[in-house]
């Protein structure tokens, strides 16, 4: 994983609309980056609801919310419009983002890990957070961070 103090890397993913979206677009603000197995299982549904839930705090600490999965953009689409996701969902199809930010696998290998990275304003990471199959965690952990800084 990312270690504190890293940069932000540099990666331009595809969103759920077809188009690129380049992470370096959101230094200047606080950024919650949240990595997911799999649109539309129990735990990745919960996590991604509970960031919308709370969509309005990240907001109020001046973050941004993204979450990145190796689902295809059309997946990320239908998932963001049923649960009705106020957040970007990027498509990480190659697993170029995996990489970048070192996600850990999960479930002997299987699956990629569920992990969430918080960097300031200036892109740095200040804190990273890693629980498989604990959602809601990564949502208060996100949120205590962010009010602390």
């Amino acid at each position: 994983m990312l270690s504190k103090g890293e940069s932000l890397p540099d990666l331009a993913l595809e969103a759920k609309d077809g188009n690129m979206v380049s992470l370096s677009n959101y230094i200047g603000s606080p950024l919650v980056v949240y990595f997911y197995p799999k649109d539309n299982t129990h735990v990745c549904t919960a996590q991604a609801c509970g960031f919308r839930d709370h969509y309005e705090d990240f907001q109020l600490c001046g973050a941004e919310v993204i979450g990145i999965s190796s689902d295809s953009a059309k997946s990320h689409k239908a998932v963001s419009e049923k649960r009705k996701l106020p957040f970007v969902l990027l498509s990480d199809q190659n697993k170029a983002a995996l990489k970048a930010f070192r996600v850990p696998s999960s479930l002997f290998g299987l699956l990629p890990g569920r992990v969430t990275f918080i960097f300031d304003k200036t892109g740095k990471l200040i804190h990273s957070f890693r629980a498989d199959f604990k959602a809601d965690m990564h949502v208060q952990e996100a949120l205590a961070i962010l009010k602390g800084i």
